[in-house]
């Protein structure tokens, strides 16, 4: 992957995964009393409960990138849960948290657990219309406007959907798992369908803002904290074609890079991602097994991928001290950043668990630390490592 001397690494907040809980941007409005926020009730992500970034705030933290989201469409309320829920356009059912978050309903009924045979999946009436002109509305007059009058990195946003996280929501998780190995037809045809539409909504997404966008962006979780949802073998002959045939559309479409998103332990399947198309990796979960050494990661894929991510708000933006803080920021960027390569981001959502403090510290020690030629070497002591403390704790 060639590459020209960056200035600064690149910074990214403000995609459906990677943005702000209502609760915690309410605390940041607070203590930024000079910023006027004015998007505190205004949601991005239902199920996540982030809050669309007012311009305000990415301009305060010297935020490189601007998202366009696909809306949501084709959704309907449900009235059969105290804390409220609703079933998305793919027909998944979702249950309310105590106003926090929404999830996936696994105790109610999934949308194609009738499913006996391929032609059941084929003929099943709970798929979305892959031709719905409000999902992408507005979006090719935002895209124009960020591409004539700023100099940001423009990224069209994920549609919240993947081939094996789609499978298992609409099969359920469990009958879905056995299908991949018992009765591999089914499988092939839910992935199949899954597939087909979403390479249909992003040919419709990529005719609204193709032309303005510099990368896209596709999610499907793979891993767990300590190992892989499926073998990499079942990854091979059951998932990666679609994968590829998935990725490889959006990338011809849109004529950019792909950022390619699977939480959790993922090192055995990084080769196989780079092989589907994947250009950038999000979000390198360095809480989870096998993800903790960045420096490997970046000497074994760095010349065919960049990386994206790698601040932990699992568990140690939250638990961290400034000092920690300092040290994480400054361990990722020597070693994912050092020749290019890198955008620094929170891996995840910023979660209402994580200090406020924390949150602005974080943005600080970016601006702070992140310009070439990186000079982050004076803060890699061994004592100033949040899991290496963890880890010194659980052995006393």
């Amino acid at each position: 992957m060639t590459r020209t001397g960056p200035e600064w690494v690149p910074l990214d907040m403000g995609k459906h995964i990677g943005s702000v809980h209502k609760t915690h941007y309410a605390e940041l409005a607070a203590g930024l009393p000079d910023l006027d926020l004015q998007n505190g009730g205004r949601i991005l992500d239902r199920m996540a409960q982030t809050v669309v970034p007012d311009e305000a705030l990415l301009q305060h933290f010297n935020v490189d990138f601007r998202w366009l989201v696909p809306n949501w469409v084709q959704v309907t309320e449900r009235d059969d849960l105290e804390d409220g829920g609703y079933f998305d356009m793919w027909g998944v059912p979702y249950k309310g948290a105590h106003g926090d978050h929404y999830a996936v309903d696994t105790l109610a009924k999934a949308p194609l657990a009738d499913c006996e045979a391929a032609e059941d999946v084929l003929n099943a009436d709970c798929w979305p219309d892959p031709e719905d002109p409000a999902q992408f509305a507005g979006l090719r007059e935002r895209a124009k406007h960020l591409h004539d009058t700023t100099s940001y990195v423009l990224g069209a946003d994920a549609i919240k959907a993947g081939p094996l996280m789609s499978a298992l929501q609409m099969r359920g998780y469990e009958q879905f798992f056995m299908d991949l190995v018992i009765n591999p037809d089914l499988a092939d045809a839910v992935l199949g369908k899954i597939t087909d539409i979403l390479c249909q909504m992003w040919t419709r997404y990529m005719n609204e803002v193709g032309e303005f966008v510099d990368l896209a962006y596709v999610t499907d979780d793979l891993g767990s904290q300590t190992s892989l949802l499926i073998s990499p073998k079942v990854y091979r002959k059951r998932i990666k074609p679609f994968h590829t045939r998935l990725h490889q559309h959006i990338k011809k479409a849109g004529n950019c890079y792909l950022m390619v998103h699977t939480d959790g332990a993922v090192l055995p399947l990084i080769e196989d991602l780079i092989e589907t198309g994947a250009d950038i990796l999000n979000p390198v979960q360095t809480s989870t097994s096998g993800m903790e050494d960045t420096s490997v990661i970046k000497e074994k894929f760095g010349d065919r991928l960049a990386f994206h991510g790698a601040m932990d708000v699992q568990q140690m933006m939250p638990g961290a001290t400034h000092d920690e803080l300092r040290w994480e920021v400054a361990r990722r960027l020597k070693d994912l950043g050092s020749d290019g390569g890198y955008i620094i981001a929170p891996c995840h959502n910023i979660g209402h668990d994580i200090p406020v403090e924390n949150t602005l510290k974080f943005f600080e020690l970016v601006r702070e630390m992140g310009r070439y030629p990186l000079n982050v070497d004076d803060a890699l002591t061994p004592e100033a490592s949040y899991f290496e403390r963890l880890k010194r704790e659980g052995e006393e």
